[in-house]
């Protein structure tokens, strides 16, 4: 693993050009995994992501008797079956994952034993009753902590199937009704109001469960036999779009990005910068394990700008903070509405994103669900100091936004990137031409 930078100088200007192959992607590496270890036989998995992240899943599974062997190249972890789970002697620590201990309350709600599911301190400050109240209607008892926050309790039982419509979008907690209704006494139905993420669904469907999916609705039926699979992870699109930025930002760039994974629940980002004026196209298309992956090419362009919100936001969550440092580069800027989910991450987005850009000298009103970030007529950003508050969303998005300042721009505790991308800014120098080495401040 490369080094990770504690304060990280970003300089402005030069340009984005070359070839990427991006790390596995997250969100698809935590499901295989969780699958896996409920399959039966050995699972073999490539390009499993390197985000920590995702290494909190296997801690995880490991506590609960799973073996887990990973090294640069693969996965390979022994599944149980759905009823080869042990009880964990400690505490399981999802550590700064917010999808390992909700897809694991699910798969845990349905055990004869019980467990407990924790996190770091950031973890531990985010509600989890959106995910709890579905699992108890379904039979699990499951016990909070104040604010309905983690750790939670779980003593697992007989599960029923439960009829259940999201109040929130939420692809996590619709893979954790998902993952319960495996050990249900009958067919498990979710709705959710707007079609989120379906990679749990994917997933489910190559291990040999019997899913069903119509418009919103996904019906899962009880006690598959699970069989294990050699799979590849494709690359990580949420991951890609921090490099896509960084070539529109940056005069004279040229970027390739290979195998990306083109699952069309989270291209909606890619039409949207193509819609606001993105020289982006896409090549050598393929559906592989389920899942679409195909070649991104993009280049520097002129972009007008443009507003998100309803379904919108929800479909492009985990990318509205790069679209957000894109709009001190638009012609009109970036209003983002409906996406007060974003308060409610890893830190709060919406205010840690105006606070960063306010500092580099962007005009940005703030909303409730939402924010304004003015375009080029409001003057270009500038160096400065900034507080991605742990966030390694806000991190990288901050970085992107620092290519096109005035002056170096500081980032404070930058090796949060860790917890989805370990690699981002070498792999940003690399691209650049500059392979700098680290420049740990440390101030």
């Amino acid at each position: 693993m490369p080094k990770i930078f504690r304060n990280k100088t970003v300089s402005p200007g030069g340009n984005i050009n070359g070839v990427l192959e991006l790390p596995g992607d997250k969100s698809i590496s935590h499901r295989y995994a969780i699958l896996a270890a409920l399959a039966e036989g050995r699972t073999e998995i490539l390009n499993y992501s390197s985000a920590a992240d995702c290494k909190s899943s296997l801690g995880c599974l490991r506590r609960l008797g799973i073996k887990a062997d990973l090294t640069r190249e693969r996965l390979r972890i022994t599944g149980k079956g759905l009823d080869g789970l042990q009880a964990p002697r400690r505490t399981l620590d999802a550590e700064n994952s917010g999808t390992t201990i909700r897809m694991l309350a699910g798969v845990l709600a349905g055990q004869p034993f019980a467990s407990t599911l924790s996190g770091d301190a950031s973890l531990r400050a985010r509600p989890m009753r959106r995910v709890v109240e579905p699992l108890r209607k379904m039979g699990a008892e499951i016990s909070t902590h104040e604010g309905d926050c983690a750790p939670l309790e779980i003593r697992g039982s007989k599960l029923h199937s439960i009829d259940y419509s999201l109040p929130i979008p939420s692809a996590q907690v619709k893979s954790a009704i998902l993952l319960a209704g495996l050990y249900s006494d009958g067919v498990t139905t979710v709705c959710e109001p707007v079609r989120t993420r379906d990679h749990t669904e994917l997933a489910l469907r190559e291990f040999g469960a019997t899913i069903e999916s119509l418009n919103k609705s996904v019906r899962i039926h009880p006690r598959p036999k699970l069989q294990a699979r050699r799979l590849i992870v494709p690359g990580d699109l949420s991951s890609a779009v921090f490099f896509i930025a960084a070539a529109l930002v940056l005069p004279d760039s040229s970027l390739m990005l290979h195998n990306v994974g083109l699952n069309p629940t989270r291209t909606r980002i890619l039409d949207f910068l193509i819609s606001i004026g993105a020289t982006i196209h896409l090549a050598s298309v393929e559906l592989r394990g389920g899942e679409l992956i195909g070649d991104v090419s993009v280049r520097h362009s002129a972009l007008a700008g443009g507003e998100i919100g309803g379904a919108q936001s929800a479909e492009m969550i985990d990318e509205l903070p790069m679209l957000a440092v894109l709009g001190p580069y638009t012609e009109k800027g970036i209003e983002i509405r409906g996406a007060q989910e974003l308060r409610m991450k890893e830190s709060d987005r919406i205010a840690t994103l105006a606070e960063g850009l306010r500092r580099m000298g962007a005009v940005v009103e703030e909303f409730q669900d939402g924010l304004r970030v003015q375009g080029r007529s409001a003057g270009k950003l500038r160096g400065a100091k900034v507080d991605p508050a742990g966030d390694h969303r806000i991190a990288m998005a901050l970085a992107i936004a620092a290519l096109g300042a005035e002056g170096d721009t500081v980032i404070r505790n930058a090796d949060c990137v860790a917890v989805s991308y370990p690699e981002f800014f070498t792999t940003l120098e690399r691209l650049r031409g500059e392979e700098k080495g680290d420049q740990d401040l440390r101030k």
